[in-house]
């Protein structure tokens, strides 16, 4: 065993490091996730149920090409686990890591969208201030780093804050975020991925691609981390 691998087992037995997913103790050269939960974590399967949901759920807006969920999200389970880690605990190489981890994957399964640019969804200045990053933001930098396709975080902007949408029907989170985004710059692409973390109704992102398309946008790819059942 080398001297290196030596003094990282040393330090894991002092500072014991744990899985965001599960909380067992990160072994050797793990990450923030176990390679147990890495390999389990409920992937949405492209020809599965779920799946074929997601190509419902923007029926009556032709711009978005297609929808990509990387996980299932259940109450109490792993990865509910991880965005929780991610959004309250700081742990901001969660949305690296899972971000990463879905770019990898949509690119070797062949059915990576052909976007110009990642647009991640925004927070308002007041709440991206009050947690010191914007989860979104995080998520495109490491799918970006996974497959070379540009992200920006500063082109969509919140321009009021709103109440969460935790909680509220499809209606009521349709008119909390009515009108809520603009776009900061000129941008000169016209296809592009929005990334945000977990998908319920899609109240905020077709919000998002309502003003990705006054800007002058064409194409729309949606892709997040998460899938919400309810």
């Amino acid at each position: 065993m080398r001297i290196k691998d030596i003094l990282h087992d040393f330090v894991d037995l002092i500072f014991p490091r744990n899985c965001e997913a599960c909380h067992s103790g990160l072994i050797g050269n793990e990450e923030i996730i176990c390679t147990f939960c890495r390999i389990s974590l409920p992937r949405i399967e492209a020809d599965g149920l779920n799946s074929e949901a997601l190509n419902f759920k923007f029926a009556g807006t032709p711009e978005i090409i297609s929808t990509h969920s990387f996980l299932l999200f259940t109450k109490k389970g792993k990865v509910q686990q991880l965005l929780h880690a991610l959004k309250y605990k700081g742990v901001k190489e969660v949305g690296l890591t899972l971000g990463f981890m879905f770019g990898q994957e949509m690119a070797a399964s062949g059915m990576l969208p052909p976007a110009e640019l990642i647009i991640s969804v925004p927070l308002h200045e007041k709440k991206k201030k009050s947690r010191g990053y914007n989860q979104s933001d995080l998520l495109a930098e490491g799918f970006s780093n996974a497959t070379g396709i540009p992200w920006s975080g500063t082109i969509l902007s919140r321009t009021r804050h709103t109440a969460t949408q935790t909680g509220k029907s499809k209606t009521e989170r349709r008119e909390n975020v009515k009108g809520v985004f603009s776009v900061k710059t000129d941008i000169k692409v016209q296809s592009v991925i929005i990334m945000d973390d977990v998908l319920t109704t899609g109240a905020t992102l077709e919000e998002c691609v309502s003003a990705l398309k006054t800007a002058g946008c064409k194409k729309f790819y949606i892709l997040t981390i998460a899938l919400a059942k309810h």
